[in-house]
């Protein structure tokens, strides 16, 4: 079987994919990764094959970006989804994933949720199609009602009937690595919703290594990450220094990761506070009593599936918005609303997930959930008979 695995450019969209595409070639299955061809060093660094396609033209994209910051958080999520993910990103794809579709030949295309060309190219072809989830299914709903105008015109170039990238999207045979108690916080209420197989991801064993000894090791130890984007949009990059701040009396040793667009050398740093450009998860949250974050999938994911509490402050797009909902619903913490103006409220409501059990307590039952999945190996049949 050939797989042929499709993501936009995008670290959080593309991380969810690389298990279950590991899976398939452990498998003896063919599998190659269809992404912008800005993409290619993330694809090359899993291991995978790259068929890359078309980027948006900085140009073009810049502008739609530059919009942003004057809409209200709501216009700037669907603005997101539906003109970039939905028309710029679906329709740069467009001939490239159908050019490889045609010349590769693969017996199916398995893709993350907002990668719309190789599903318009599977579907020219006849060629099936499945999905991996990078969210809770609440949040793949609220995508699809927003994307349809944009995916009607990917019918159109792509010569296709009105509402067939739309209908197929909907009904996509979909695996995830999102628990059913996580789900269940907003049942699904779709008509024609495709099947959900559900799995564990692979647990990455770490080092256990920390940096050098900082702070009091007597108190608990909080790890902060806002992912690897926050800090490349201006209006957000602030956070970093508001944590810090905020964080530097409380009676806890921080470690925060910045990832590569903050110059830490420029960062008020408290003694408490160790700063990192990067460190692996693995090592920290063995050692984590919580997790402060903007709810990123593979963060919270993390979290979760490790029972750490999480303080989760949103901060530009829908999903973190939507994990942070669901997180707090199933008593695995609180959400902080109120973007980088909001970090004086992070000491107040990680005293609460540190100092009562319950958060504890319920981050443990979701970690067990997760513990329970199939293993990533076992939805390998699944798209072997969906590929026929």
């Amino acid at each position: 079987m050939r797989v042929l695995v499709a993501s936009t450019a995008g670290s959080g969209h593309f991380g969810p994919l690389v298990p279950v595409a590991r899976a398939c070639r452990e498998a003896g299955h063919e599998v190659a990764v269809a992404a912008p061809e800005s993409f290619a060093a993330e694809v090359a660094d899993a291991g995978l094959e790259h068929r890359p396609f078309a980027d948006v033209p900085p140009e073009v994209l810049g502008e739609v970006m530059g919009r942003l910051p004057g809409m209200s958080m709501e216009e700037a999520n669907r603005t997101v989804i539906a003109d970039v993910f939905g028309r710029l990103d679906a329709q740069a794809a467009l001939a490239g994933a159908t050019a490889t579709v045609e010349e590769w030949r693969p017996d199916l295309v398995l893709r993350e949720p907002v990668e719309f060309g190789s599903l318009a190219a599977a579907l020219c072809a006849g060629v099936p199609h499945a999905v991996v989830a990078v969210g809770v299914a609440a949040l793949t709903e609220q995508v699809g009602a927003m994307v349809a105008p944009s995916l009607a015109e990917l019918d159109t170039l792509a010569g296709l009937p009105l509402g067939s990238c739309s209908a197929a999207a909907r009904t996509a045979p979909t695996l995830s690595s999102v628990p059913t108690v996580l789900d269940d916080v907003r049942p699904s209420d779709a008509e024609h919703a495709g099947p959900v197989h559900r799995y564990r991801v692979p647990a990455t064993s770490g080092d256990g290594v920390l940096p050098e000894a900082w702070g009091d090791p007597d108190q608990p130890l909080v790890y902060v990450s806002f992912g690897s984007v926050a800090a490349a949009l201006p209006p957000f990059a602030g956070i970093y220094p508001a944590v810090l701040e905020a964080l530097a009396e409380e009676p806890v040793r921080v470690l925060l990761t910045t990832g590569r667009g903050v110059a830490i050398d420029t960062l008020t740093v408290p003694p408490n506070t160790r700063v990192e450009q990067w460190w692996p998860q693995a090592d920290v949250l063995p050692y984590a009593a919580a997790v402060v974050g903007h709810g990123g999938f593979g963060t919270t994911m993390a979290a979760l599936a490790a029972g750490v509490p999480q303080v989760v402050l949103p901060l530009f797009a829908m999903d973190q918005f939507v994990n942070a909902d669901h997180v707090a619903a199933v008593g695995a913490g609180l959400t902080v609303a109120g973007g980088p103006a909001a970090a004086g409220e992070l000491p107040a409501a990680l005293a609460l997930v540190l100092h009562d059990g319950d958060y504890r307590a319920g981050a443990r039952t979701v970690a067990d959930k997760m513990a329970q999945l199939p293993p990533v190996a076992d939805v390998v049949p699944v798209l072997e008979e969906l590929a026929g």
